[in-house]
This record gives C-alpha cells, structure tokens and sequence, in this order.
C-alpha cells in the first residue's frame, strides 16, 4: 500500500468501522499513515475490515466494542492504548437507525437509540479525552446527519439524537479548545452504504428506486463512503486546527436546494 502522510503519528480510533461509513472512513485512515482501531460489535465484518487493511500493509487492530457498555468502551480504549499507544483521533461513528411515528415509539426504542447514537458517543470521548488533554492535542469527529437539520416525519428519535450529537459537539469544542483537542461533527445526507442498499431491495424494482434517490440530489447521484472518510481525514488532520465545535454537512447541496 502507497501510504501517504497526512495522518503519520496519528492513533485513530473508529468505532461502527466494520462496514458502511466506518469501514471507509478506517480505509482513508489507514491511507493516510494512521494507526487505525477498527471498534465495532460485530466481531466477523469487524475483524475482516482490519484484515483487509492489514493486507493493504496498515497497523490495525480489531476491538469488538459495544458503546453502550461502559466497561466495552473501556476495554477498547485500553486495547487500543495497549497496542499503539494513547489515541489523538476518536471518531464517534457507531450509530443505529430507529425511525417510528412518535407516538408508536416505545421506550425500548427510544433507550435503544440514545444509546447508541448519543450515549455511545460521550462514552468513547470520555474515554480518550483525559489522555488529549493531558497531551494537548487531540481531534474528536462525530458522525451527525443531516436528520439533526432536516425533520422526515416517521423517523423519529433519531433526529433528536442527531440534533444532540451536534449540541454536544459544540458544547465539547468550546469546552476543550484552549486545552489542544478539537471536536467537530460530519452529518452526511444519503450515502449508498449497506442500509441504503438492502433499504432500496425492499422495492419491487430497486434499481428504479436508486435513480428515484439520485434524482432528489443536485449531482444526482447519492454520495460515496468514501466521501465522507476524506472528509474526517480532513478534519482529524493538521490541515485543520482553526475548525472546531463545526459541523460539515455532506449531502450534494441537497439541504440548500429549494422545495415547492
């Protein structure tokens, strides 16, 4: 693997890194020099992504994690400690998608996905902000959506767990910006991962239903993986010490584009 320098010295944990998002924003990662802990709950695609990138010649691990499980996150954090070192780069990418009418919710859906896509998310920053902050640098990226901006009736709480995870963004960065540690947020749109994919085969016609999804994008097309991972490259890198309690949305302009 022709491994580029942006991210040299750099111990990046990425949790939800067995597939989707996670799994390219660990591929970029470990593009970019960095030592990468793939975390995710899923010990069969989590230890086969950190295979695949070992074999491209990356350092990795693999940590079966569970973010709802304080002692889970603990031992992960540890792990990835005992393996490369402290981590400077966290990225709070495990999420679940748990989309109701509110008043069919019931409060095992809403514990479930505040569980995962809030809870989880401070779990693993108080895990590794002890260490940054002792070190004076470290760089937080949370995966938002742009569910935390745009309200689609029938998913909810999972906006509302996105709206926190860009509060709780912002209140990190202010807090922790004089001590060397970054925290900003992605909130990507509609991004072909593996949800959207077995989303669209449950269509007679899912092809038809793919170009439906492009056609609502100014590109039209949907975004890339990939796209997203450049972007927390970016924002885990040096090349971005002045952006901080930020949220950069990735949806192709969609969000901007008027609606009659």
């Amino acid at each position: 693997m022709d491994v580029a320098s942006r991210l040299a010295g750099k111990v990046a944990i990425v949790t939800g890194a067995g597939q989707g998002i996670g799994a390219a924003i660990a591929g970029c990662f470990a593009s970019e020099g960095a030592r990468v802990v793939v975390a995710d709950i899923n010990p069969a695609t989590g230890s086969a992504m950190a295979a695949k990138l070992a074999a491209r010649g990356a350092e990795t691990v693999f940590v079966e994690t569970d973010v709802t499980d304080e002692a889970s996150v603990a031992a992960m954090y540890d792990a990835a400690r005992a393996a490369f070192g402290a981590p400077n780069v966290l990225v709070n990418n495990a999420g679940v998608n748990v989309f109701r009418k509110p008043l069919d919710a019931t409060d095992e859906d809403w514990t479930r996905c505040m569980s995962v896509d809030l809870d989880g998310v401070w779990r693993c920053t108080r895990a590794v902000l002890p260490a940054m902050i002792e070190a004076g640098q470290g760089a937080i990226v949370n995966i938002a959506s742009t569910h935390a901006f745009q309200i689609i009736p029938g998913c909810f709480p999972y906006p509302v767990a996105k709206h926190a995870v860009v509060g709780l963004t912002r209140a990190l960065g202010i807090e922790y910006a004089a001590r060397g540690v970054r925290v900003n947020a992605i909130a990507p749109g509609y991004i072909e991962t593996p949800i959207a994919v077995d989303y669209w085969n449950t269509f007679p016609d899912p092809e038809a239903e793919r170009r439906r999804a492009s056609a609502l994008h100014p590109p039209k097309r949907i975004g890339r993986p990939e796209e997203v991972g450049w972007t927390a490259v970016f924002l885990a890198s040096d090349e971005a010490p002045f952006i901080n309690a930020a949220t950069i949305v990735i949806d192709g302009g969609r969000s901007a584009l008027y609606h009659d």
